[in-house]
């Protein structure tokens, strides 16, 4: 059982800590983008180094008291507020944001985990390298919440999710204990992989404090364009054509539903589409390319063949940089117009590659015997994730279908189980998805999940409540 971070351990833990290090939480402390939850913690730590983080821990496993890590509150399943129970203390690394070292000619960078992900960009920009996470809310999420939780984006097609663009580590443990993990190496086979075991497990095993992180050369050149596809199936077929053609330089492929971009008309009427009428479905593709290779006519001599094999209806090549950015304006405008709107209920779902044009079908069909609900499906389809997330009808609040929202989830995540596919692609479990890894989870994987949190921190002051049910 936890204790409460009540006055009086606050004002001991003060005393071993640099003054101003704990003050009172502000809002922005404990709220999240969705509004689903409102954080009761009433004090937030903000250390400067991986020795005062460590005194923290030290002193809340001693205490009992837990600890919720917090990055830049971008995350969408509520892993970054405190749930039910005793107050617990807020743990910000805002103020351990240095780039410790960028080296080029070994294509790594040592990022403190305040960082922005925006920032670790720029650094890698400055040594002419490309740190290809990409992230709407790059500018506000930090490069050690992106690792926590696994951070994906429109590049994983590419380059991979946040763990693949990570060498080395270093981190707090539960105890209080400092790994130093910073290794900048390519190969280590020295016994458990503790780098893979921390990202993903949304700050529940230990606190990120900076990561040695992998970089990549800046493509040449970069082309960007928007194909009109006549249906999902012909999307795939697409992507397939595209990396027989262009190979892996393929770095993003979006699809995107008519009904995102009729949400971006009513609600966002400034955003410039592309075609008019639009299609029901249209693919964004991005790809980079080593010098001597032009991009715009590869993309070209792409939808040719796709127009010769029927899959295209329409397209638009990029002729600019700033056409470029109308294109992915329009792309990351989609999550914003949602949320004017109003969804019922949201989902971050993967399912096998090949089994995407038959979700989308199923899915459909599973929501409209419930109602006549709006459906707006879109996102990463080059890596299987989709956002497929279910509105009320035109002219009606989502607060009408309140009751609805958990029969709804339900019959998308059980489509998504039954299809082996995964109810959170890229977001993680958070609070808000605890009850579904019960549900769908692997019973091998949760026990073994339970044994490493019992084992690494038994008193369970890491962020509890997120991931795993509190026992």
């Amino acid at each position: 059982m936890l204790n409460a971070a009540d006055a009086e351990f606050v004002d001991q833990l003060a005393q071993g800590l640099p003054e101003g290090t704990l003050r009172p939480a502000e809002p922005r402390y404990l709220e999240e983008p969705r509004g689903a939850w409102v954080g009761t913690s009433e004090w937030v730590a903000l250390p400067r180094t991986v020795e005062e983080v460590a005194t923290i821990l030290r002193a809340c496993q001693a205490a009992r008291v837990g600890i919720v890590p917090y990055g830049g509150g971008t995350g969408l399943v509520g892993g970054q507020v405190s749930g039910d129970g005793p107050q617990t203390l807020v743990l910000s690394l805002e103020r351990m944001s240095a780039i410790r070292a960028v080296h080029p000619q070994e294509n790594v960078l040592i990022a403190e985990a305040g960082a922005t992900l925006a920032d670790v960009q720029a650094a890698a920009e400055s040594g002419s390298r490309l740190f290809p996470l990409s992230l709407a809310s790059e500018g506000t999420a930090r490069i050690g919440g992106n690792l926590s939780t696994n951070a994906g984006g429109v590049n994983v097609l590419r380059y991979g999710n946040a763990r693949d663009l990570c060498l080395g580590l270093e981190a707090v443990l539960p105890d209080g204990q400092i790994w130093h993990g910073l290794r900048r190496l390519r190969k280590d086979n020295t016994g458990y992989d503790l780098r893979h075991l921390l990202i993903g497990a949304e700050g529940t095993l230990g606190i990120i404090t900076a990561a040695a992180l992998k970089l990549s050369p800046v493509p040449a050149g970069r082309g960007t364009a928007i194909m009109a596809v006549r249906d999902p199936a012909s999307a795939l077929a697409l992507l397939s054509l595209a990396r027989d053609q262009i190979g892996e330089a393929v770095s993003a492929f979006e699809l995107i539903d008519r009904t995102g971009t009729d949400f971006l008309a009513e609600k966002m009427p400034d955003v410039r589409l592309p075609f008019d009428p639009m299609p029901a479905w249209m693919v964004l593709i991005e790809v980079g390319l080593p010098r001597g290779l032009v991009p715009s006519e590869a993309l070209e001599e792409l939808f040719v063949a796709a127009f010769e094999a029927d899959l295209v209806t329409d397209g638009l090549v990029a002729q600019s940089d700033t056409q470029r950015a109308e294109f992915w304006t329009m792309r990351e405008s989609i999550p914003l117009a949602n949320r004017q709107i109003g969804a019922i209920a949201s989902h971050d779902i993967s399912v096998p590659l090949g089994a995407l044009p038959e979700f989308i079908t199923r899915g459909r069909k599973a929501i409209a015997a419930m109602g006549d609900f709006r459906v707006n499906c879109f996102g990463h389809v080059g890596d299987g994730n989709l956002h497929f997330n279910i509105f009320p009808p035109k002219g009606r609040n989502k607060a009408e279908f309140a009751h609805r929202k958990q029969a709804l989830t339900r019959a998308v995540h059980d489509l998504v189980h039954d299809m082996e596919g995964s109810v959170s692609a890229e977001h993680g479990i958070g609070r808000l998805k605890v009850d579904d890894l019960a549900c769908y989870g692997d019973p091998a994987k949760l026990s073994a999940m339970r044994a490493i949190k019992s084992a690494l921190d038994p008193a369970g002051i890491l962020n509890p409540g997120a991931v795993l049910p509190k026992t």
